[in-house]
């Protein structure tokens, strides 16, 4: 029994797995209402469920939409579930503001690659960098909760999709200090969940 949760543990270490830790004072996000969120204005985009979720639904208009947190942000983890729904699904994490030298950290299908990008990075300035290219067959689970983790520092970028590192990226220039943001893509017909939102300044 010891040998098998050595293994376990050396298995986990290998994969990459993400050691942080977060308590009650991290969470992000209620459960509740929009506490640490700036709600758009005119918003038909984001609710609160009954069962406690966030979740992101397109207009018929599709005009999509941006829910940003209410404080600013340097170095931090963060660490989100979410659950894709109906539709073609492009959403992302927003890494301090929308400035086009940050980069968003994808959950979906992306427009221009027309292929499943989550956990990688998509920077509006530069579009995907090479690290975005690879490919973690199984890690996902498209019809079911999936869980991330981001974690910023300076200008250092990673990523863990259900405790399984995918990403360690650094980018030049990066603009060190913003908001955070959940993304409804304009142009698609899509919903998303999210719940279980921590965040924690390192």
């Amino acid at each position: 029994m010891k040998k098998t949760l050595v293994y376990v543990f050396l298995f986990a270490v290998a994969m990459g797995f993400s050691q942080e830790r977060f308590s009650k004072k991290h969470l992000f996000f209620t459960g509740v209402d929009f506490t640490n969120w700036d709600v758009p204005e005119n918003n038909i985009w984001w609710s609160v469920t009954p069962d406690g979720e966030l979740e992101a639904k397109s207009d018929p208009d599709e005009t999509g939409s941006t829910l940003w947190s209410s404080a600013s942000f340097s170095d931090f983890t963060m660490r989100l579930e979410f659950k894709m729904g109906e539709g073609v699904v492009d959403s992302g994490v927003f890494i301090r503001g929308e400035n086009p030298q940050n980069p968003q950290i994808q959950i979906g299908i992306s427009g221009s690659l027309k292929r499943d990008m989550t956990g990688s990075p998509y920077v509006p300035s530069q579009g995907y960098p090479v690290e975005a290219l690879k490919d973690y067959p199984n890690v996902l689970v498209p019809s079911d909760w999936n869980s991330m983790e981001i974690k910023a520092v300076k200008n250092v970028y990673e990523v863990w999709l259900n405790g399984i590192s995918v990403l360690n990226y650094t980018l030049e220039n990066a603009n060190l200090n913003g908001p955070v943001g959940l993304q409804l893509h304009p142009g698609r017909t899509m919903d998303i969940k999210f719940k279980n939102i921590y965040l924690k300044p390192l």
